[in-house]
């Protein structure tokens, strides 16, 4: 029987998210971000599912540069309704898609072996707090076999989260300071 995905908005999740907002505003900074794009530049791969950065978020956009100036195969979200796919990216300007988020016309969706996700708050187990959509656990539950990292500054790392059953963890991520992988606890 498949799984259901419900967006999460307990009380619960909905203050953790203003609060790790709040923190990611304040620990957002421009050296930070040239350092975890060094560490990302290691990560071995042929092709790579990124996010768009907006707002606070760790900066994304020298990252597809550089990746598809290695010659990598570079992958942006597309969302339609509730689903989410892998759109190939090429470079250059690209038009407003789901939340005003840059994303790319295309609707092919193709397979990556990296996914470098946006988050709020990641514990050490891997339980990422996104924004509640539930759109990369539903991609990453249809991909399982997609190495998932998360971007992060090193303050956005905590003990635990709360998770929920449909929720995917990540392997790893990469903060200021370096590659992490997480454990399965």
């Amino acid at each position: 029987m498949p799984k259901k995905y419900m967006t999460d908005n307990t009380d619960e999740k909905i203050n953790l998210r203003k609060r790790f907002q709040a923190l990611r505003n304040q620990l957002h900074s421009a050296e930070k971000d040239a350092r975890i794009r060094e560490h990302v530049s290691r990560l071995a791969g042929a092709s790579f599912f990124v996010y768009y950065s907006v707002k606070s978020e760790v900066d994304t956009h020298g990252i597809l540069s550089d990746l598809l100036q290695r010659g990598k195969c570079v992958c942006l979200p597309h969302i339609e309704g509730r689903q989410m796919i892998a759109a190939p990216y090429f470079g250059g300007a690209l038009p407003a898609g789901m939340y005003g988020i840059p994303a790319p016309a295309s609707e092919q969706d193709l397979l990556c072996e990296v996914a470098l996700v946006p988050l709020l708050a990641v514990d050490r187990a891997g339980n990422r707090l996104g924004y509640g959509g539930g759109y990369y656990d539903r991609y990453f539950a249809a991909h399982p076999n997609l190495f998932r990292v998360g971007l992060c500054y090193k303050g956005q790392v905590v003990d635990r989260l709360p998770a929920e059953p449909t929720d995917v963890p990540l392997h790893a991520i990469v903060t200021e300071e370096g590659l992490h992988c997480l454990s399965k606890t």
